[in-house]
């Protein structure tokens, strides 16, 4: 017990209640001040208003310097804050881009590689991230991914491409639900509902207003059916390109305004075509029959006159060819740019309403597009080409505070710098696996590109033998140079587009760019490589060459009925026993009644590709033999590493759809005269990977290449005729080799 003097205790109390007094004090007023410091922090995180069109090409903004139209809303959102000059798609069609921009990711790591795919909900996307740091999320128009939304708050979407007249909308529900009118119009109320009356006032959003518009078929609204009555619109320099002194491949494809325009669909005729070869037939004005009355007499008296003068003038033999490819171009770029000036005013709407309800001073507002389009130029429309007209895509930025009005900036930006950018201004964490940059800092910097931003961007192009025809490709864009490669012809073309903007002759092959060549094949590896660009593993079709069309769809169609104890899945070396290799095919394999897989030229990304669209139907053999990768080696000289992951990939597409079969993973043979031959030294490395793969139980690995070798290690021409491909003794010594390990395995 303490003895303290009475007031020496009562002093010592005093201070200790003085003390918790001013603790207590000091306490109670922090808590209140943090608490209150923290709701200003979050009040202060902006808002996003991230407006999106479709196929929205640069030459119709003004404030790209358009010379064909006025868009003063779009306009305003540069005057206020920035224009992005050199903004580019990664990949340009639709849904690609799309999934590239709400991952962050390149297509071949979001999974997303082609219109029609699925796009996988269950990764992450910069909606869910905010969500999770408190922000709400809404998305209306335009989705076109194939799965519903996830990672919004509130969702109405078109069902695929949507429509333009009296448009469906799937709800949240999975009910649809239809409205009369135009939909760029919907949109925008239903885009202006949400921010008026269903958002929490007190929680920051994100809001995405997703526009089809300006897509095909280029329907505009009645308000714009006038716009340019009596104008002729100008022509792009490049209308009619001829498209030599660049790739052969550009020939291929189908989408031209003189050959690929439909009657109906595309130049608005009723009725069959008149005129077949010069107008393709069947495919009508969908548009036009989900009209009610009043709307097609509207259309009717719009577009009728004009019609009909056209079809008097043909029949008439008024017109020459290049008369009607420039009566098409003024039908078509009408249509277009009336459905430009439908967004431009919807842009307007979104704009005074922000000013009206105060949010403008905290919301960041964007336009852009999923990728840029062809209006003529090089004879085209559409997009899917890596030539500026649909790499460049617009970015249009306001962020008051930030960015400074009248901004103009040249940085190299790419569509899967969104996400990154959108979460840092939130506040959000960006995960590493993002391989988009933020522009925040840059837009803090007056928007210029710092020393350590990019040089240069990555592009590829994944939808060969679909829709317009447009082969794979890839490649890389500078501040003055592109650099694009195709893979079917193994072509490269090089454009300097200070001296041709155009590009309307490739510089590949002029030695004054082979300096300039060279560091761009550097480049374009390393930036391959960054992101993790492999094709080896990425499915890829051959089917825009007949020859590759016709037999898979004949193996396609086997699979489904066939019933083979043993399949064979491979390339050429493959299908040759179907050639120098019968005999021996039906002395050893058709009591299995085998079935043969193999593609001559085929890599490892085609079998890929075969196995997951058809292949395999409805088989389930005792054994499969596969040998692939000799042409990866072949054709780019592909990395073995590169090349294994490709034959992994194989693998466990096998193992998941064939569970009970047991694989023969054989190496690659030998190829090449000796035995440093650099092709075959690249298919040993590959083999020494992919002997790793086997299990000794399901996946089998066998290695017969010296059944092949002299004993020097030489090819005998009489085995390998051009020291890769079998003769019928070759397919001798291949059947009796593989023998042992097809009788282990029960056949």
């Amino acid at each position: 017990m303490n003895h303290l003097p009475v007031s020496r205790q009562a002093s010592r109390m005093t201070k200790r209640l003085v003390a918790l007094s001013i603790a207590l004090a000091v306490l109670g007023n922090l808590l209140p001040q943090a608490a209150s410091a923290d709701e200003p922090a979050k009040a202060k995180r902006p808002n996003i208003v991230f407006v999106f069109s479709d196929d929205h090409a640069l030459q119709a903004i003004g404030a790209y310097g358009s010379k064909i139209n006025k868009t003063p809303n779009l306009d305003r959102i540069a005057n206020e804050g920035a224009v992005f000059h050199n903004s580019f798609c990664a990949n340009s069609i639709c849904g690609p881009s799309r999934a590239c921009i709400l991952t962050g990711k390149h297509s071949h790591i979001n999974g997303f590689l082609r219109n029609g795919n699925r796009f996988d909900g269950s990764q992450v996307t910069f909606p869910k991230l905010l969500q999770d740091v408190g922000y709400q999320t809404a998305l209306i128009g335009k989705w076109h991914l194939g799965t519903d939304p996830v990672g919004f708050n509130h969702w109405e979407i078109l069902p695929g491409q949507g429509n333009y007249y009296n448009p469906d909308f799937i709800q949240m529900d999975g009910s649809r639900k239809r409205y009369t009118g135009y939909v760029t119009d919907i949109i925008t109320e239903n885009t202006l509902n949400w921010l008026q009356n269903e958002r929490d006032e007190d929680q920051p959003f994100v809001l995405m207003c997703q526009h089809k518009a300006p897509h095909r078929n280029w329907s505009p609204p009645p308000r714009h059916f006038d716009l340019y009555k009596g104008v002729d619109v100008p022509e792009p320099e490049t209308l009619f390109d001829d498209y030599s002194g660049r790739s052969k491949l550009l020939h291929e494809s189908e989408m031209s305004l003189e050959n690929h325009f439909y009657w109906g669909h595309d130049m608005k005729f009723h009725g069959e075509s008149l005129f077949p070869e010069q107008f393709l037939p069947r495919l009508g004005n969908g548009e036009y029959r989900r009209m009610n009355e009043e709307q097609k007499a509207a259309w009717d008296a719009a577009y009728e006159p004009e019609n009909q003068k056209f079809i008097a003038d043909m029949k008439a033999g008024k017109l020459s060819s290049k008369d009607i490819t420039k009566w098409k171009y003024q039908r078509y770029i009408k249509d277009y740019l009336g459905t430009v000036q439908a967004v431009d005013d919807s842009v307007g709407e979104l704009l005074a309403y922000l000013d009206e309800s105060g949010l403008a001073e905290n919301t960041i507002v964007i336009y852009s597009s999923d990728q840029g389009f062809y209006l003529g130029e090089h004879g085209w429309y559409d997009k899917r080409w890596m030539f500026e007209e649909s790499l460049r895509m617009p970015f249009l930025i306001r962020w008051p505070g930030v960015i400074e009005p009248g901004t103009e900036s040249t940085a190299p930006i790419q569509n899967i710098d969104y996400a990154p950018t959108f979460l840092e201004a939130a506040g959000a964490e960006i995960p590493e696996a993002i391989q988009g940059r933020s522009m925040v800092s840059m837009m803090k910097d007056g928007c210029r590109a710092s020393s350590t931003w990019r040089d240069a961007v990555y592009y590829a192009y994944y939808e060969n033998a679909a829709v317009h025809m447009v082969p794979v490709h890839d490649g890389v864009r500078t501040e003055r140079y592109k650099l694009m490669f195709f893979p079917r012809s193994r072509e490269w073309n090089l454009f300097d587009l200070e001296t041709d903007p155009t590009e309307m002759k490739s510089v590949h092959d002029d030695p004054e760019y082979a300096e300039i060549l060279a560091g761009l094949k550097k480049r374009y590896i390393d930036l391959r490589d960054l992101y993790d660009v492999n094709t080896a593993t990425i499915p890829a079709t051959r089917g825009d060459e007949p020859g590759w069309q016709k037999r898979n769809m004949a193996m396609s169609k086997l699979a489904k009925t066939a019933k083979p104890k043993l399949a064979f899945i491979g390339d050429s070396i493959t299908q040759g026993w179907e050639g120098r290799g019968k005999k021996v095919w039906e002395e050893n394999y058709a009591e299995y009644d085998t079935i043969n897989l193999g593609i001559g030229g085929d890599r490892t990304e085609h079998i890929i590709w075969r196995l997951t669209h058809g292949n395999l139907g409805k088989i389930q053999p005792e054994v499969a033999v596969l040998m692939i990768g000799t042409n990866n080696t072949g054709h780019f000289m592909q990395d073995p590493t590169q090349i294994a992951e490709g034959v992994e990939e194989i693998l466990s597409i096998l193992r998941e759809k064939l569970p009970n079969t047991k694989i023969v993973l054989q190496a690659i043979m030998p190829r090449g005269k000796t035995k440093m031959d650099l092709m075959r030294l690249n298919n040993i490395a590959v083999n020494d990977r992919i002997a790793k793969m086997a299990d000794g139980e399901n996946i089998v690995y066998v290695d017969l290449g010296d059944h092949f070798l002299n004993e020097d290690g030489t090819i005998d021409p009489a085995i390998m005729p051009d020291y890769l491909h079998l003769s019928e003794k070759g397919y001798e010594i291949w059947a009796d080799a593989l023998a042992p390990t097809l009788e282990s395995l029960g056949l």
